[in-house]
């Protein structure tokens, strides 16, 4: 509920609509017109609805009531806590709006990023404590750092509660002064001031057509391939990506990030017959010589594909041969998982060996089963 305060009241309260620290102490008096015929001792006090006990009040003349209110707590509502001068038979008299808070805390925490050199969003934090307990207004304030005129961001609340989005109208190649004010009923405070280059803060959108397909019969692979962010197909700058993926019936994500400039990966050493989510996303760096590490986008839409299900066949073989096969399979795998892993990550080399020592393995494997089922 608004607070809000008759336009001609029947009575007259001091002081009207106060701002005060938590904490604070306030004795205000409610004062009957002449033109009512009501004493002191016909009224009563409320606060947000609560009548307050008549232990606080004092008849300070024929017609003028006061009340006390000690160590005073945040408001409950940011336009006001309701005080209000009532009639021994509740009709409002009088009304006020009470403000009990705390001034802003200085801003901290200011980070901004461009969606493809065309705008500029920043968001910030309120301060370690944040609450108030008053309406706080923050603005978003920048300009060019030799040329002096102060703009103000428009667009509030685009990326989350403090968040400012400055569509257009912003120049590549010069360093931007940006800061945040806050305010309320009890004070300014101001942050510090963030130096950007537009060149330096630079996303992309995802990257796009990202399809997911299998390895031919490997059953612990699969293919990632994607293309490049459309927006950036006319900027000199050089991409770097990163690979997430897990199983279908995990939320635990793991990370590829050896993926280097290239679109598209292998994904080894996964479990045969699973579904797979995979995700990808660009960091553009070295735009026009910038020197800052850039900015992730955000992950592309999750592509599924499943790895094929194991061929094993069940008994046919001699158990001690069996067994041998099982070891030579674990340390071959445990070894060339190794190779991969530290020496080539997703690199050409690495995957050509492995596969080729996945496709002698196989055959090997099915030539074993063949002969162990001849009569």
């Amino acid at each position: 509920p608004l607070c809000v305060s008759p336009a001609a009241d029947p009575a007259v309260i001091s002081p009207q609509d106060p701002t005060l620290l938590i904490g604070s102490s306030l004795v205000a008096t409610c004062t009957v017109s002449p033109d009512f015929p009501l004493k002191a001792e016909d009224l009563y006090w409320t606060l947000n609805g609560r009548r307050l006990p008549a232990a606080s009040y004092a008849a300070l003349g024929p017609s003028t009531l006061s009340v006390a209110l000690a160590r005073l707590n945040g408001s409950r509502q940011q336009s006001g806590d309701n005080l209000v001068c009532h009639s021994r038979d509740g009709g409002i008299l009088a009304g006020s709006c009470l403000y009990v808070g705390l001034p802003p805390e200085k801003p901290v925490n200011i980070t901004c990023w461009s969606k493809n050199m065309k705008d500029l969003t920043c968001k910030w934090a309120p301060g370690t404590e944040g609450e108030t307990f008053l309406h706080t207004n923050y603005t978003l304030k920048y300009k060019r750092r030799w040329y002096g005129q102060d703009n103000t961001c428009q667009e509030y609340h685009t990326a989350g509660t403090y968040s400012c989005h400055i569509p257009k109208d912003l120049a590549l190649f010069t360093p931007y002064e940006i800061w945040v004010e806050a305010s309320n009923r009890l004070g300014v405070a101001v942050s510090d001031v963030v130096m950007l280059d537009i060149l330096d803060v630079v996303t992309t959108d995802p990257p796009s057509d990202v399809h997911v397909s299998r390895v031919g019969d490997l059953e612990d692979q699969l293919s990632v391939r994607w293309s490049s962010p459309p927006a950036l197909k006319d900027f000199l700058f050089q991409a770097k990506y990163q690979i997430q993926y897990r199983v279908e019936d995990s939320s635990e994500w793991k990370v590829v990030d050896d993926v280097g400039n290239q679109t598209s990966c292998r994904l080894a050493g996964l479990r045969p017959g699973t579904v797979y989510f995979v995700q990808v996303r660009c960091n553009p760096f070295s735009i026009y010589g910038s020197k800052k590490v850039g900015i992730w986008s955000d992950w592309s839409n999750p592509t599924a594909a499943s790895t094929p299900r194991s061929e094993r066949a069940a008994g046919g073989c001699d158990p001690k041969g069996g067994e041998q096969n099982t070891t030579l399979r674990r340390e071959l795998k445990q070894f060339f998982g190794w190779v991969k892993k530290h020496a080539y990550g997703c690199s050409n080399l690495g995957i050509k060996l492995y596969d080729q020592w996945r496709v002698w393995l196989q055959k090997s494997h099915k030539t074993r089963n063949q002969v162990g089922k001849e009569p």
